[in-house]
Order: C-alpha cells, then structure tokens, then sequence
C-alpha cells in the first residue's frame, strides 16, 4: 500500500559525504559560471575594440564552443557516471555537424 513507504535515515557519516559532494558539485558550478562570464566579456571586448570582422567571428565562435562544453558537463550533469554513451553521441552528432558546415562553407567560399 501507498502508506507503508520505506524511509531511509542516514548516518552522520553519510550525511557528511553528501554535504561534501554537494558543496564539491556547487564550487565546480561557481567556478565554471564565473569562467563563462569571463569568456563573455572577453567576446564583447574584442567586438568594442573594433577589431576586424575576420578575426572576431572565429574567437567568438571558439569562445561560444567552449561555453557549450561547459554547459553541457556542469550545468546538464554530463559529468556524472552513467552518461558516457549520451556524451558520446552528442559529441559525435556536433563533430558530423562541424565538419558538414565546415564542407558546405568551403565549397562555397572557396
């Protein structure tokens, strides 16, 4: 029946360890936040500094992968176990995607 639930109590020195992995998990979320608001400003620095078109694109492009790698293993968890074949598969689907975009620009640029 729907009453008769377990619940589990736990010991001091669980309690501990999950205080520690949480604050461990928080201090990796501050820092790479504060990284990508720093990957931001750089971004925003180069296009006030007027640079050229041709050398801003690229930066921000790079600038914006690295955000998204961030994003990806801190903010949606990729890092914890369990989700090494999803990682594998996203990353396989963005390497396809680069070097198709990659293809179709240097055909047409080209």
């Amino acid at each position: 029946m729907a009453h008769d639930t377990h619940t589990h109590v736990r010991s001091r020195a669980e309690y501990e360890f999950v205080r520690r992995q949480r604050a461990k998990e928080m201090r990796n979320h501050l820092t790479s936040f504060a990284i990508m608001i720093f990957l931001t400003l750089i971004s925003f620095t180069a296009v006030a500094a007027d640079f050229s078109p041709y050398l801003i694109t690229p930066i921000i492009l790079l600038l914006a992968a690295v955000q998204v790698v961030l994003q990806l293993y801190h903010f949606m968890h990729m890092n914890n176990k369990g989700h090494g074949m999803v990682a594998f598969f996203m990353f396989s689907g963005m390497f396809v995607a680069f070097i198709t975009i990659l293809a179709l620009v240097t055909i047409v640029w080209w």
